[in-house]
């Protein structure tokens, strides 16, 4: 079987796509995506939460119980570990591992580097064999002032991979492939940003898809219910309501039923099914 960090090749990068729930989580996996992560905006707004204030603890613990024995690798987006104790996050990762998650991702919020490695070192040392993909928000909050610095930080504390959202520049992007050669660089796909084929060209091992299969979803539901007030028949795919209730079904059962057509795929992953 194909661990969680073999998945991360050059050449041929996993691409991640985000769940926010159990039934996307499946309809997803029923595609053929090997690993599954989840996406703290989805899950936080969900719930009527706000994001990236560690207010989900419990909610991506749930989550992350449901998901965990399911026949696929199960990569969680924990915020920045839900909490600043890095012995309380080293917690949180361990009860992540025990319920069947194999990675975690903890972003820096452009706090203190140096907090952010406390962290990375103590999940590692509460649960060795979760894959902590370490992002920091350079680019996504900043101009990309200190990237390598706190990358190197965090390659020095544990981590197995190194994910920087908001970077779209091409050169730079094969840059620090090169500058961090031998850890797994991982990407935020953006629509604008480069394609999957020249991210993989670039050497980029992981391509995350964050929120946007869950902003999506929003936009397809207020976009079919103008379509309905309008008077015209909704475009897109839609799962049957039976399909729907598959997915709650138990351990893989009923996944495999899910046949949905899609007449667009946004991260351009014909390829991803392995």
């Amino acid at each position: 079987m194909t661990t969680f960090t073999e998945l991360h090749r050059a050449g041929d990068p996993l691409i991640l796509p985000t769940a926010w729930d159990h039934a996307s989580a499946r309809l997803l996996a029923a595609r053929r995506f090997p690993a599954i992560g989840t996406t703290s905006l989805g899950v936080a707004a969900a719930a009527g939460l706000p994001d990236g204030a560690a207010a989900t603890r419990e909610e991506t613990l749930r989550l992350a119980l449901a998901l965990g024995t399911e026949p696929f690798l199960l990569s969680v987006d924990a915020e920045g570990g839900f909490g600043d104790d890095p012995e309380e996050v080293g917690e949180f990762a361990r009860e992540l591992a025990a319920v069947g998650a194999v990675g975690i991702n903890l972003e820096d919020g452009l706090g203190s580097a140096a907090r952010h490695a406390e962290k990375i070192a103590a999940v590692k040392a509460a649960a060795p064999g979760l894959f902590v993909n370490a992002r920091t928000d350079t680019y996504w909050l900043g101009d990309g002032e200190g990237t390598r610095s706190r990358l190197e930080a965090y390659r020095q504390a544990g981590a197995d991979g190194l994910f920087v959202p908001g970077l779209t520049d091409p050169a730079e992007i094969a840059a620090l492939v090169r500058d961090f050669d031998g850890i797994p660089l991982n990407v935020l796909y953006t629509p604008d940003g480069p394609a999957v084929a020249h991210l993989a060209d670039l050497g980029v091992r992981r391509i995350s898809l964050g929120s946007l299969l869950y902003r999506r979803a929003l936009g397809a539901a207020v976009d079919a219910l103008a379509d309905i007030r309008a008077g015209r028949r909704p475009g897109g795919s839609a799962p049957s309501y039976g399909e729907v209730r598959a997915l709650s079904g138990q351990s893989g059962a009923g996944a495999s039923k899910i046949s949905v057509s899609r007449s667009a795929n946004a991260t351009g992953c014909s390829s991803a099914p392995r």
